[in-house]
């Protein structure tokens, strides 16, 4: 019996590397998650009720960002990458060099929603005075409708995928390789709970954040594709039905088809059950239009 278990040890540690040493079949029953922090708090939920469902089964889930998940992805650390935003192509081919075959799967819908401070009087804002705002060619809110004060504009950092999403949707109006940029005054910060804690308490800053992350402390502000067309509030029903113009699919990649442990959680987070759950977190579930 132990030359039969050293013989499947060794069988198995050579079919692990002649696989590109992909890490979800490494250790049974551990499942790693990194990346986006749009996500994060949404998998957490996720893992605790698979968890229960399985208690074999360990989840660890961190954030970082989506380009850190993306990145963990490539190198081998994860077995599961969260991004809010799609994998880009030199991304997919440093994975291929390294092995890996990274297979997409949309897990939920997302209205990135743009958010004031309650005090401030402004309501509505157009695609175009939003990259205005954020490329600092507008620096007072009289030009847009408010009082006379500067713009604080708030930002999350680079590495994050709502931050790239942004840049390419937003100042770039959807051409990814425009020239736009956020501009250097912009306060970058290094997630979703601290561009609600800092908008709440300025009261002349802007930013952007997930629609699960939003609360009574912020205010949303409605956005026009271009100037003329309606002025539509980010909500589930208007990222339902794709009417607010800044929606997005949230992501989890894996490098390789997925199968055992890690194929139960992607198909728990998109079943009926794990659906429930991207709605009681506020975000959209797939498949509601």
């Amino acid at each position: 019996m132990k030359n039969l278990r050293a013989y499947l040890v060794i069988f198995a540690a050579v079919s692990f590397f002649c696989a590109g040493g992909l890490p979800a079949q490494a250790k049974e029953g551990v499942i790693q998650i990194k990346g986006s922090d749009t996500i994060v708090n949404l998998s957490q939920a996720w893992a605790e009720e698979f968890m229960t469902e399985n208690p074999k089964v360990s989840l660890a889930v961190t954030g970082g960002g989506s380009g850190t998940g993306i990145a963990a992805l490539i190198n081998g650390t994860t077995d599961i990458a969260n991004s809010s935003r799609k994998i880009k192509k030199k991304e997919l081919d440093d994975a291929q060099k390294g092995g890996y075959y990274p297979e997409e799967f949309k897990v939920a819908v997302d209205a990135l929603a743009v958010i004031v401070n309650p005090a401030n009087p402004v309501k509505e804002l157009t695609i175009d005075q939003l990259s205005g705002i954020f490329t600092g060619q507008i620096t007072n809110w009289n030009e847009v409708g408010g009082k006379n004060a500067k713009i604080l504009v708030l930002s999350r950092e680079r590495n994050s995928g709502t931050h790239m999403y942004f840049l390419e949707n937003v100042l770039r109006k959807g051409n990814e390789k425009g020239p736009e940029q956020f501009a250097p005054s912009v306060l970058m910060l290094p997630s979703s709970e601290a561009i609600i804690s800092e908008t709440s308490t300025s009261e002349n800053a802007i930013g952007y954040d997930g629609l699960g992350y939003i609360s009574a402390k912020v205010k949303t502000i409605a956005v026009a594709k271009k100037s003329g067309d309606p002025f539509v509030q980010p909500s589930k029903e208007t990222a339902m039905n794709r009417t607010y113009p800044i929606w997005r699919f949230l992501y989890m990649y894996t490098g390789f088809k997925p199968r055992g442990e890690i194929k139960a959680f992607i198909d728990f987070a998109m079943s009926e059950k794990g659906q429930k759950i991207v709605e009681d977190m506020g975000f959209v579930p797939l498949g509601k239009k």
